[in-house]
């Protein structure tokens, strides 16, 4: 018989844990040994959700210093990064959807106590993804300036940032590799070596950028494509040392000489499992271009207040996100233990701690949304549109705070496919006609939109929690 789903239980742990939350952090940096699917499942989540939310910190550092660099440049270099980043989505796209699949394996074998069938599952994901990325980076260096035109390139535009192009996108494996060792490393319970993997690639990145870009020193200076070959060997870098991690005696996931043969069975699952995943990440993504559409059509000022306003929302967002691949794991691992009910309980736990973190800066982007809008724009339409924007979707968090770590743990369970439809139906079926009827049938504006986030934030939410309380999740298979 499972234990009830009671959310206080995370009052509970919190309180257990909290005369020793600096004990856990050293434990989480430095790296644990313990064992999940057994022991405090508060202490369990917080040791694995800090590297997976200071992971996300330090790629935000990132994106905002490479804008930064690129931006001395002019309108040209900028205009071809923009271009490139958004061909590059399908990269993206892919990467998260495949590392959706390893992780729920990883996990369930980790679980098992089977560390070869984790480390088999991690040959074979590696392989998929060099299959993946050989076609995509054939196609994308070949075909760079043509796929530039496609994209509305001015001559100066491709004059300036072709090579950018062709680097980017021939060097895509980086991006593949890093996301799918990182997966490895987090299903397996290992979450500060995706930490350390992802610092490291960065601060290459974000060192040797400049450089590159500038001619600083030794350097030469190569413009934007300096910051494609910053960027790509940075990647590359972190790619070499997730790798080197597979080595060792004491990680979690070994790799010898027989894990190496591949497997098509095995790497069929995975792609059934990322498959879904892909097909997941894919529709969240279009339904922000969705509403993008809409609100462009009440002029610019209201389209640069909701683009503040979501920067702001998500950079917020990144530590749910940590917190949510902690429930993800936790899940994957408990199942593999046969563990059902602690699978259970500790996405009730994870979502407790959710809800205090993003019920506080709910609070925080309500009653302080000036201020912090004022750091980004002084134009007062823009400014006013972002307020309201940052006020209404915020009222959101609430339930979302729950319907994110449910979202993760159906992944970490291996049932994909349910929040798969779960976004299908709120963020298509849901928030795409409603933001259109507020805003322009009923004459609401951007107010309708923000709005219709918020609804779909909470239908996810709520919807979530009564597929999770049906336990099917608890029966997959992977």
């Amino acid at each position: 018989m499972s234990e009830s789903p009671d959310i206080p239980l995370g009052a509970h742990a919190a309180a257990r844990d909290g005369d020793s939350i600096w004990g856990a952090v050293r434990e989480a940096l430095r790296g644990s040994r313990r064992n999940y699917t057994e022991g405090s499942i508060g202490r369990a989540i917080l040791i694995l959700a800090i590297p997976m939310v200071l992971e996300m910190v330090m790629e935000s550092v990132f994106v905002v210093c490479d804008v930064f660099f690129v931006s001395k440049l002019g309108p040209d270099a900028v205009a071809t990064v923009g271009l490139t980043e958004s061909m590059l989505a399908i990269v993206y796209t892919i990467a998260m959807g495949l590392s959706i699949g390893v992780t729920a394996t990883v996990a369930r074998r980790t679980g098992e106590q089977d560390t070869d069938g984790a480390a088999r599952t991690a040959v074979q994901a590696i392989a998929l993804g060099l299959f993946v990325s050989a076609i995509l980076g054939i196609v994308g260096a070949i075909f760079a300036p043509s796929l530039l035109s496609l994209m509305g390139a001015s001559e100066s535009v491709l004059a300036t940032g072709t090579t950018f192009t062709r680097v980017m996108l021939g060097g895509n494996a980086t991006i593949l590799l890093l996301f799918l060792i990182n997966a490895i490393f987090r299903g397996a319970g290992d979450p500060q070596l995706s930490m350390r993997t992802l610092w490291l690639a960065n601060a290459i990145n974000i060192a040797l950028g400049p450089c590159l870009i500038f001619g600083l020193g030794p350097f030469p200076e190569l413009g934007v494509t300096g910051a494609a070959i910053a960027t790509t060997i940075g990647r590359g870098s972190g790619v070499l040392f997730g790798l080197a991690q597979f080595m060792r005696q004491s990680g979690r996931v070994r790799l010898h000489r027989r894990h190496l043969q591949l497997d098509p069975a095995l790497m069929l699952r995975l792609v059934r499992l990322s498959g879904t995943g892909t097909f997941q990440v894919l529709i969240g993504t279009a339904s922000w271009i969705g509403l993008v559409r809409i609100l462009a059509t009440f002029g610019s000022e209201a389209l640069a207040g909701y683009t503040i306003a979501i920067r702001i929302v998500l950079f917020a967002l990144l530590p749910s996100w940590g917190m949510s691949n902690a429930a993800a794991t936790m899940v994957g691992q408990a199942l593999g233990a046969k563990k059902p009910e602690r699978a259970e309980k500790a996405v009730w736990i994870a979502g407790f701690y959710n809800f205090c973190f993003l019920g506080s800066v709910s609070l925080i982007f309500f009653f302080a949304a000036r201020p912090i809008v004022g750091l980004f724009t002084h134009d007062p339409l823009v400014a006013e549109f972002a307020r309201d924007g940052l006020r209404v979707i915020a009222m959101g968090f609430v339930l979302y705070a729950y319907g994110m770590v449910l979202s993760q743990a159906f992944n970490g369970a291996g049932d994909t496919w349910t929040p798969t439809l779960l976004n299908l139906f709120a963020f298509w079926l849901i928030e795409i006609p409603v933001a259109y009827a507020l805003a322009v049938v009923l004459g609401f504006g951007p107010h309708g939109v923000f709005v219709a986030i918020t609804g779909a934030f909470s239908i996810f939410a709520l919807l979530a929690m009564a597929m999770f309380r049906r336990g099917t999740w608890k029966t997959k298979m992977v």
